[in-house]
């Protein structure tokens, strides 16, 4: 990030932005209105929503940003549990209901799944290539109990409408294996920044109250 060539801070190994890269803002919430502006009226304009998202290191900064930004849009919110299993029966006394649904693995949608019709979603898995692969943006169009509906708003095939099922997603970095059936998706008015590798956006926001864990992962947010 810089070529080596930006100052770094001696005590605290971090590089300053030079003043012309970005528009530095004094809070989140300006962050979010520089990013998402009138969104109550922009929101349901797909070329709007696709080409802009805020970026941030870790899952628990996205989903307050994202929680924070969906309760501005009009209409109510729909909640999808998801159903947690341990794979090996005897387990289940070591890992009881309550701490599976606590579980918030990379990759994985959260155990309370809370939508709105409108808000952009991230799609986590690949379902049917290559129309719907993991990384693909879509806007919810219809919540239904079992399935959801919703317009692709960027790829090959944007605005076609496809339905998402729940499917069975399995974590692979636990010390144990356990099985989540949900709606494989997740809020993307913010998204993590390895999520966003890949991803052309004409706004982009940075939240680093966090700081990124490499220079390399801040090259990635920096380049989107």
């Amino acid at each position: 990030m810089g070529d080596g060539k930006l100052p770094v801070d001696p005590a605290t190994q971090e590089i300053s932005f030079p003043p012309n890269f970005c528009q530095l803002q004094s809070s989140k919430e300006d962050l979010e209105k520089n990013v998402f502006p009138n969104i109550i009226n922009n929101f349901r304009n797909h070329d709007w929503l696709c080409e802009r998202a805020i970026l941030a290191p870790k899952n628990d900064d996205v989903n307050r940003i994202n929680n924070m930004i969906q309760m501005k849009l009009p209409g109510a919110i729909m909640e999808y549990k998801s159903i947690d299993t341990v794979i090996e029966e005897d387990q289940a006394v070591n890992y009881p209901v309550e701490f599976l649904n606590s579980l918030e693995p990379p990759g994985v949608p959260p155990h309370k799944l809370r939508l709105k019709i409108g808000s952009p979603i991230l799609l986590l898995r690949n379902l049917n290539t290559p129309k719907l692969c993991n990384g693909t943006r879509l806007s919810v169009k219809k919540l239904m109990p079992n399935v959801i509906e919703a317009t692709i708003i960027n790829g090959k095939c944007k605005g076609e409408d496809v339905l998402i099922p729940r499917i069975p997603m399995i974590p692979t970095d636990l010390p144990f294996t356990f099985k989540r059936l949900q709606f494989p998706v997740r809020l993307a008015f913010a998204i993590t920044i390895n999520k966003a590798q890949g991803q052309s956006l004409r706004v982009a926001g940075l939240h680093l109250a966090n700081p990124c864990f490499s220079h390399g992962q801040l090259y990635v947010a920096c380049s989107r």
